[in-house]
């Protein structure tokens, strides 16, 4: 319904399939912070497909590879899901991930 009153943007993301996880919303800058699988996204708040960023960030390979000989899927288990998406200053944001059953956190500088 959305879609045909013209109500909404959707997002068009990436022809890679990822699984959107969580979100953090940027008022001061108009910007909307979307963890998926092994990406995070730096989304326009008035056209969200408007100067799309996107931080790429797997899990190390050797993880995947662990991760694989434990008996888990490839494709929707051994990635670096985006979990946490959290404000840490008024420059950085906090950012863990599942890494591969190996959780990572580390800061992303939004400048």
């Amino acid at each position: 319904d959305l879609l045909l009153s013209n109500s909404c943007i959707p997002f068009l993301g990436s022809t890679e399939g990822l699984d959107f996880r969580t979100l953090l919303l940027d008022e001061e800058r108009g910007r909307l912070l979307v963890g998926a699988k092994d990406h995070i996204f730096l989304l326009n708040l008035v056209d969200v497909n408007k100067n799309v960023k996107k931080v790429y960030w797997p899990a190390a390979k050797e993880k995947v590879e662990l991760c694989k000989l434990a008996g888990k899927d490839a494709h929707t288990e051994c990635a670096n899901f985006i979990r946490v998406l959290q404000p840490y200053n008024r420059t950085h944001v906090y950012v863990c991930g599942t890494g591969a059953f190996h959780p990572l956190c580390g800061y992303i500088e939004l400048g």
